[in-house]
């Protein structure tokens, strides 16, 4: 007969020992703290920080229709006026919900490089010019770069257009770079389109659409939504559950081998019984993976209130999470107490640890693909095939496709089913392995122990 009281304190000390040491306050409690004041001071620290570069830019035209274009495309005004475009759109793709994140993003850019545009001779070559673009006598933050455009990028031949080329040290900027291979790009269209006798004003508003965001449309009615969260949403919900179970997991494998070599174990069941031991130490355990899964899961809903889009994710999800989250950890967690106890040492528990970190990093994996496939054949089946449906089913909760109610509830089932089996063989085995030395044994010998007892 187990005694509750003995379980609880057996589970109390693992949970206390494993919380106060300085590797996990460290791992779960700074490490995000970090990773939160980064996030947060980066962007600021990024924006607008007072170094604009300078770009002198040389431009080759032998087509004689591109200088006055590219001047237009590399105005002040003009770049000004393509961020904010650029920051429109990240807005509408994102859906009002995300304006902060377009926000946050558009903040962390920094600022965008003055160019001067000076047109040379058409007989100039890249060799007159390489002691100018390569000078070392330039400001802080002054930069050069030379562009040739072959008459033919503008009027067609029978081999079709050709393109032009960009000549650049290797401290020009790629912010710059992209920039200024854009506006050319831009000033070849126009120029292209001229030469044909069309007028680019109206080729570029008949081509441009404004960005709209998409809107679901449920029972309840109408719900903005970002999708960017949305298709990342599955593989976040695989990785809390990755990490969690990894956490707890972990250090109930590390603390049994530890307590085994060191013959700790044998005064621990002078005390209590295989059984208790066993369940306080995997409950204790399962107690650091709930506030490791809980840290992490408190700083995602901190975000979502930073950027306003905490409206984007369903309370009950986080529910489901928890909830799966317990039923694989008694699996996993199971698991790798019996490693734990059928080994002496951490080095022989590689061979046998093997098979449960596939078993584990497999669902870990296919949750990027079910989160796009929520309702395929394959996504269902899985749902329901310990121990990988915790994960699989948490990626289709998560994903824009949600299962029915009866699926989750089944799914909670066959994860339930799956814990209490491996639980059983977990103490099965724990009983005889714990107070085992030797060779370690096979997965065929683990078998063996657990029909024996």
């Amino acid at each position: 007969m187990i005694n509750l009281r003995r379980v609880g304190l057996v589970a109390r000390r693992d949970f206390l020992v494993t919380v106060s040491n300085k590797g996990f306050l460290f791992g779960v409690l700074v490490m995000p703290l970090i990773m939160t004041v980064l996030i947060a001071m980066v962007p600021k620290m990024m924006a607008h920080s007072g170094t604009q570069v300078a770009v002198e830019v040389a431009l080759i035209d032998h087509s004689g229709a591109v200088t006055e274009a590219l001047r237009q495309e590399l105005d002040p005004a003009t770049l000004a006026a393509a961020r904010a475009a650029q920051a429109r759109q990240a807005t509408g793709q994102l859906g009002p919900a995300g304006a902060g994140v377009a926000r946050a993003a558009a903040a962390a850019q920094p600022d965008i490089p003055h160019f001067t545009l000076q047109a040379l001779p058409p007989d100039a070559t890249l060799e007159s010019q390489k002691a100018w673009l390569i000078a070392e006598n330039l400001g802080k933050y002054a930069r050069r770069a030379l562009v040739v455009v072959p008459a033919a990028a503008v009027l067609r031949t029978d081999g079709g257009f050709e393109t032009y080329a960009l000549y650049a040290p290797r401290n020009l900027p790629q912010d710059a770079e992209g920039i200024l291979h854009d506006a050319v790009r831009q000033s070849l269209i126009s120029a292209r389109l001229r030469a044909t006798g069309v007028d680019p004003a109206l080729v570029r508003s008949a081509t441009e659409v404004a960005p709209a965001h998409t809107e679901l449309v449920s029972a309840g009615g109408k719900q903005q939504t970002g999708q960017g969260l949305n298709r990342a949403l599955p593989f976040i919900m695989g990785v809390l559950m990755f990490m969690g179970i990894m956490m707890g997991g972990q250090s109930l494998m590390t603390s049994t081998v530890e307590e085994k070599s060191s013959r700790v174990v044998e005064v621990l069941l002078a005390a209590v019984s295989p059984l208790e031991l066993m369940w306080g130490k995997l409950l204790g355990q399962m107690g650091v993976g709930l506030v490791s899964l809980g840290v992490y899961v408190a700083l995602g809903v901190l975000a979502l209130l930073q950027f306003a889009m905490i409206g984007l994710i369903d309370p009950l999800l986080i529910l489901y999470l928890f909830l799966f989250f317990l039923m694989s950890y008694l699996v996993y967690g199971a698991l790798m107490q019996t490693v734990g106890a059928a080994v002496n040492q951490m080095a022989d528990a590689q061979s046998l640890l093997g098979p449960v970190m596939m078993l584990l990093v497999l669902p870990y994996i296919l949750t990027i693909f079910v989160g796009g496939r929520p309702d395929a054949p394959f996504s269902v089946i899985l749902s329901f095939v310990p121990p990988v449906n915790a994960f699989i089913m948490m990626a289709r909760l998560a994903s824009s496709s949600p299962p029915p109610v009866w699926q989750v509830l089944l799914s909670l089932l066959a994860s339930l089913v799956a814990a209490c089996t491996t639980v059983w063989f977990a103490a099965k085995v724990f009983r005889i392995g714990l107070l085992m030395h030797g060779k370690p044994p096979n997965i065929a010998t683990l078998v063996k122990w657990a029909r024996m007892s």
